[in-house]
């Protein structure tokens, strides 16, 4: 932008304010560049292959660090974890200790 000679103060301050203005806006704007394309990074991470155990089920993260996939899915998304049984895993590892607690309360019982 410019001024013409000869200039007139409120002339030169309002230039001055926007070209302020448009500095700021600039800086807003290349800040937010760069926290998209840190989240499409993201993004493409969890689109892409995931390093997972076969055994244990762990997640290796970039650190070469195996953690939970409850706690890697914290670190690494905004999703909120609830946990619980599926039915096959109830059946087999649940119920068994549901039904060893009952039979160890109704022996306290017979005492």
């Amino acid at each position: 932008d410019y001024v013409l000679k000869p200039f007139d103060a409120a002339v030169l301050r309002a230039r001055v304010d926007v070209g302020i203005r448009v500095l700021e806006l600039q800086g807003k704007l290349s800040r937010r560049v760069t926290e998209l394309e840190e989240a499409l990074a993201n993004v493409k991470r969890l689109q892409g292959l995931l390093p997972i155990c076969s055994y244990c089920k762990r997640v290796r993260d970039d650190g070469n660090y195996w953690k939970q996939v409850d706690m890697y899915i914290a670190e690494h998304t905004e999703a909120k974890l609830s946990h619980g049984f599926c039915p096959d895993c109830f059946e087999v590892h649940v119920r068994p200790q549901m039904d060893e607690a009952e039979a160890e309360a109704d022996a306290a019982k017979v005492k």
